[in-house]
């Protein structure tokens, strides 16, 4: 067998067979595949596309190109979610500690932010104490003990696609539906829950633009998890908009216990109920509406933040801050951004990645990856999409502890806001729920 014969194949628009996918995965990552013909290979699929038995093959070689991990000494049901990447997002940390209460377990490996998206691990080390590095048996232990941990992407998972990557981000071949769905589900598979949730953000803020897109992402990952194996749901969730009110770390963190004590923004909480609703579901304790009830009974009810509680405290983190948020450092410089004088009426649009860069300038994300993150940086919106506003109101608040930084971060934060006379049409937060074979849109 041959690479420059497969390369042939799928260039004329042809089927590779598993035995081909497995043979070429196996040798790209021995190194017996350069570099040149596997980017050869990567621009045929670009153009050409893959069906769902490529995409499902190609994926699973992946995900058994390196550790598969094994969940079976953590009882019961293991559910994992992922989401795509946004703005705000940080439902893991909420969401987690809810399906946690009622027994099912979360066994998550989460990455770092890189760019103007955050990570969930970046977001978990802003609260002091707290460590992400564990080895397998003391993951394994923690979740075993209050039914959720959450620690940094560890041991040789999935290097096939660490490979692919790196050459795909240099070749122009990122944006490609098959190659990103095998890229992501094959870390999942690899992970080794029962069950996946995927939240696939679309818009400004997300990588996939246009609802179209990320339905057709989802539908391809939910095929692979369902002809792997895993039972998968995915949820096509706004990203026009950041999600919540804060974007930065420690200002997340302090979110996400407002959300759990039943006081965050209306579009985290909601979205947040729907997402632990359907890995509820997927762990076959309820119809979708029966757990997105019990969603809202554990946040109400306090047992969520008490899960929370337990899960930072088992991975040493300080749990006076999650008792009270006030203790977290402060930035020491801030700015308010005011609405000007010839200005009134409603926001009409934000974009949501220039938000992010926003942050980012600020602090609480990286431009490289050795880049030092500063814990308190970040922004506060006082004035979301729709919101009616007139002179004096505040847009926003930076927060950063270089204030040299403060001038472009509000250029980049000014140039992202629209605004408009009429009140803009409101969009839904959840676009579509996709299953197997099945495609609901709201």
């Amino acid at each position: 067998m041959r690479i420059y014969d497969l390369i042939y194949k799928k260039r004329n628009k042809e089927e590779l067979t598993d035995e081909e996918i497995n043979y070429m995965i196996e040798n790209y990552v021995s190194g017996d595949i350069p570099d040149y013909q596997m980017a050869a290979m990567l621009m045929a699929i670009f153009f050409n596309g893959m069906n769902d038995r490529e995409i499902s093959t190609m994926t699973n070689a992946m995900a058994h190109s390196g550790d598969m991990v094994d969940l079976s000494s953590i009882d019961g049901v293991k559910v994992d979610k992922h989401s795509t990447g946004g703005v705000g997002d940080k439902t893991t940390l909420i969401i987690a500690p809810v399906v946690a209460y009622y027994g099912v377990k979360v066994a998550k490996m989460s990455g770092r932010g890189l760019g103007h998206t955050g990570g969930t691990v970046d977001k978990m080390e802003a609260i002091p104490g707290l460590k992400t590095n564990f080895s397998q048996q003391e993951f394994f232990d923690i979740v075993n003990k209050t039914g959720i941990s959450v620690i940094g992407q560890s041991g040789n998972l999935a290097p096939a696609d660490k490979k692919l990557y790196a050459l795909r981000d240099v070749t122009a071949t990122i944006e490609s539906i098959p190659l990103i769905a095998a890229s992501i589900m094959s870390k999942k598979l690899a992970a080794g829950s029962d069950c996946i949730l995927l939240d696939v953000k679309t818009g400004s803020g997300a990588f996939m633009k246009t609802l179209d897109d990320s339905i057709s992402l989802a539908e391809k990952m939910v095929a692979i998890g369902e002809n792997c194996g895993r039972k998968t749901v995915a949820l096509i969730t706004d990203m026009d908009i950041p999600l919540g009110n804060n974007i930065g770390n420690s200002l997340e963190i302090k979110e996400v216990i407002d959300t759990l004590n039943g006081k965050g923004p209306k579009d985290l909480t909601e979205i947040s109920i729907k997402l632990a609703g359907n890995m509820l579901y997927l762990a076959n304790k309820g119809t979708t509406q029966e757990c997105e009830n019990m969603a809202k009974e554990a946040i109400q009810n306090g047992y969520a933040l008490k899960k929370l509680i337990e899960m930072v405290e088992a991975q040493g983190g300080y749990i006076e801050y999650i008792k009270n948020p006030e203790k977290f450092e402060k930035a020491k410089y801030s700015l308010e951004l005011l609405v000007e004088d010839n200005i009134e009426g409603y926001i009409e649009s934000m974009d949501t990645e220039e938000l992010g860069i926003a942050s980012t300038i600020l602090g609480a994300g990286r431009e490289k990856k050795d880049d030092i993150i500063d814990f308190s940086a970040g922004i506060i919106l006082n004035k979301k999409v729709g919101d009616k506003i007139k002179k004096g109101d505040i847009l926003c608040t930076l927060y950063t502890n270089n204030e040299k930084k403060l001038k472009d971060a509000k250029e980049k934060v000014i140039s992202s806001i629209k605004f408009s006379n009429k009140e803009p049409e409101k969009i839904p937060l959840i676009f579509a729920r996709v299953e197997k074979n099945s495609v609901q849109k709201f």
